[in-house]
């Protein structure tokens, strides 16, 4: 399943039957399902094919309800879920509404997570007038009254969880679509250093190859020391992308009129908010002396001597602002640091491994809070003094060129 599929949380308190829930979506015994509140511990991914959906993850959480320590911390994961699913139920039985719905709905309005409730067990328990009311006083969401127990119900329960599908979840996104026309040559320089897989490419280059291949162009791949070589056989590229480590050797060897950009920018552009990006990157020139950076992986991975997250970029940056700076990695999608008010700066990798919706979210708190973001790729190209070049074909709206380097 594409990582790219439709993400659908499940919400509630304990034992409104949000295992039995996913169960019934998949047909199959995937969660544990017991009388015994407090069952779920961590959230619980499954794969599934909805029928007029299409595919689907659906994440199956904790009680919101939870008790003690232990129960916190699940709380804790169950919340974290709600900014990386494309869209919510909120589960409730037994006609219980009340704070712990009323603060998931507001989670799911400050993430942008088009959300339904619905009210199961409706065969002991139908959802009452009252309970009805007191939903539509906060929330004007779809409200689904059934069982899962009930075969028909679940056709019913799909029907509405379609009509809050975002418009966007299932749009294809094209990385170089709009960059590319049919039967163009592009041209992909791919370094093989320590970081580099022993026998295969990186998620980004392969999804670059069957994105130039889906569009319909010549696709050639090179090592940055064989870029001459190519360039002596008289073809001329529509469109050059690398790895951002290899600008600064690709930028001196490729003609300048040819467009040049890297894997971690089009991913940028295609995941992430690309017009923070732009602004946030030549904020690079005014960072000074104790500033705290915060280095986002959406991955987990082994790290080397050579690694671009950990070691490339803190050693550049500091290189290239003389400043004494102080640095923070945060891998996959663990919980961000509690004071986000405290970085000057925040950098995403790419984020090939997680979708647009987990990306943005993870960004919005510092975007929110007027914190300068950008991308491995993008500080790579400022600090190689490219930006510019690497940039100006992607923008969608204008940017202050005054701050970039390379004028």
């Amino acid at each position: 399943m594409s990582i790219n599929s439709l993400h659908i949380g499940i919400f509630g308190r304990r034992n409104t039957g949000k295992s039995s829930l996913i169960n019934m979506l998949t047909g199959q015994d995937i969660s544990i399902v017991s009388n015994f509140p407090g069952t779920t511990t961590d959230p619980v991914k499954k794969s599934v094919e909805i029928s007029d959906i299409g595919p689907a993850i659906l994440i199956d959480t904790a009680g919101i309800d939870d008790l003690g320590e232990i129960g916190n911390k699940k709380i804790r994961k169950s919340q974290e879920v709600i900014m990386k699913v494309d869209c919510a139920i909120l589960l409730i039985a037994g006609n219980q509404f009340g704070d712990y719905e009323m603060q998931l709905i507001e989670q799911c309005i400050k993430n942008d997570v088009p959300y339904l409730l619905a009210h199961n067990k409706n065969d002991i328990d139908k959802i009452a007038a009252i309970t009805v009311s007191a939903i539509h006083q906060h929330s004007n969401a779809e409200i689904i009254d059934f069982s899962t127990i009930n075969p028909e119900d679940k056709e019913r329960l799909i029907s509405a969880l379609k009509r809050i599908v975002p418009p966007t979840a299932f749009q294809k996104s094209s990385l170089i679509g709009d960059l590319v026309q049919p039967k163009d040559v592009v041209l992909l320089i791919t370094p093989i250093d320590s970081e580099a897989p022993e026998g295969r490419m990186i998620l980004p280059q392969n999804q670059t190859i069957r994105d130039a291949l889906d569009n319909r162009c010549i696709t050639v791949v090179v090592r940055e020391n064989e870029i001459a070589d190519f360039l002596a056989l008289g073809v001329r590229p529509a469109l050059a992308i690398t790895d951002s480590s290899a600008f600064g050797i690709v930028a001196e060897v490729l003609p300048e009129d040819i467009p040049l950009t890297s894997f971690s920018i089009l991913f940028a552009r295609m995941k992430g908010n690309f017009s923070a990006f732009l602004e946030g990157t030549p904020h690079i020139s005014r960072l000074k002396d104790g500033d705290r950076i915060l280095l986002l992986e959406s991955c987990t991975h082994q790290t080397s001597c050579d690694d671009i997250g950990r070691v490339k970029i803190p050693n550049l940056l500091q290189q290239f602002t003389g400043k004494e700076l102080n640095f923070t990695v945060v891998s996959g999608l663990s919980e961000l640091p509690p004071k986000t008010g405290d970085f000057s700066l925040v950098i995403q990798c790419g984020g090939c491994m997680v979708t647009r919706k987990q990306l943005t979210s993870r960004l919005r708190p510092f975007i929110d809070r007027g914190i300068p973001v950008t991308n491995y790729g993008m500080v790579l190209a400022y600090i190689h003094g490219i930006f510019r070049r690497a940039s100006k074909m992607l923008e969608r709206k204008p940017v202050n060129l005054s701050l970039f380097p390379d004028d």
